[in-house]
């Protein structure tokens, strides 16, 4: 079975939506989860969160930032192209149910797995407070969609050319600050951006939910790369969540674990670029 795309398009520098026809996996998903796709028989294999999703039409939509050689093949497709495999949903879906005022943070990229989130929070009868942050303007994604989903949103910008000038976590200190009872929190982004949030909520005895999506790699436990030491206990990013308690999580471990296949990875992205070069001997993990 392939797997049709239904639509393809940029929504900033380097970072794309896509949608795909993929049925069963629209019908069955939940926010939180993720899919794993296969662009052909001889790609690899990569866990990607599901941003959107919508039964009746049977799409599953995501969006991903051109990092490493098969994101930047993908960003190469157009509509109508196939992609070999597309699994899902996957991972435990996010705990959503009536808790109050809830703020969710995303940051960079991580905005578009924080958006269903806000819609399912909201439609649990949930105030939600929605926090989105990128290096610059031209970077931040899905802010139409999320302020129509919010019942308040909230910018920061690195360089201050939108909203508040400074991080995503300066804000979310100013509503604690502010005295507003608030029952949860929910971050997802880069990994030191969780790291800081979840020292940040700490002392202000806010559950805080942080989700693990850049540390897996299969996506089914069976490589054992997500490792995470949750509470003490070793758990796996993608079976076990890929949502943890914020201030359980011993960052110093996830970011060190980040960083073993940093130098494989490039290895495969410089061969990919030398792949038509027929003297150039490719040195990643079997794919080329």
């Amino acid at each position: 079975m392939s797997y049709t795309i239904l639509e393809k398009k940029q929504i900033a520098p380097q970072v794309h939506l896509m949608k795909v026809l993929a049925p069963d996996v629209a019908k069955a998903a939940k926010a939180g989860q993720f899919i794993i796709l296969r662009i052909d028989e001889t790609g690899e294999r990569i866990p990607l969160t599901i941003a959107d999703f919508d039964a009746g039409e049977g799409y599953v939509t995501i969006i991903f930032q051109e990092m490493g050689k098969t994101t930047k093949q993908l960003a190469k497709m157009s509509d109508k192209d196939v992609l070999q495999d597309f699994v899902g949903p996957l991972g435990k879906p996010a705990d959503v149910r009536k808790l109050g005022t809830v703020i969710l943070v995303g940051g960079g990229v991580g905005i578009a797995p924080v958006y269903p989130q806000v819609r399912a929070y909201r439609e649990a009868g949930n105030k939600v407070i929605s926090v989105i942050g990128a290096r610059n303007k031209e970077l931040l994604i899905l802010e139409d969609e999320m302020r129509a989903t919010s019942d308040e949103l909230h910018i920061a910008t690195d360089d201050g050319s939108k909203g508040h000038h400074g991080f995503v976590t300066d804000v979310v200190k100013q509503i604690l600050d502010s005295g507003e009872d608030i029952a949860r929190i929910v971050v997802i982004g880069p990994p030191i951006l969780m790291k800081v949030a979840s020292g940040m909520t700490a002392p202000y005895g806010v559950e805080t939910i942080v989700s693990l999506n850049p540390i897996m790699i299969d996506g089914t436990g069976m490589c054992g790369g997500c490792r995470v030491s949750v509470g003490g206990e070793t758990k796996f990013a993608c079976v076990d969540g890929p949502e943890f308690d914020a201030h359980k999580v011993d960052f110093n471990l996830l970011m060190s674990r980040l960083a073993l296949y940093r130098d494989e990875e490039s290895r495969c992205l410089e061969d990919h670029g030398h792949k038509h070069d027929p003297d150039h001997k490719c040195t990643c993990r079997g794919e080329n």
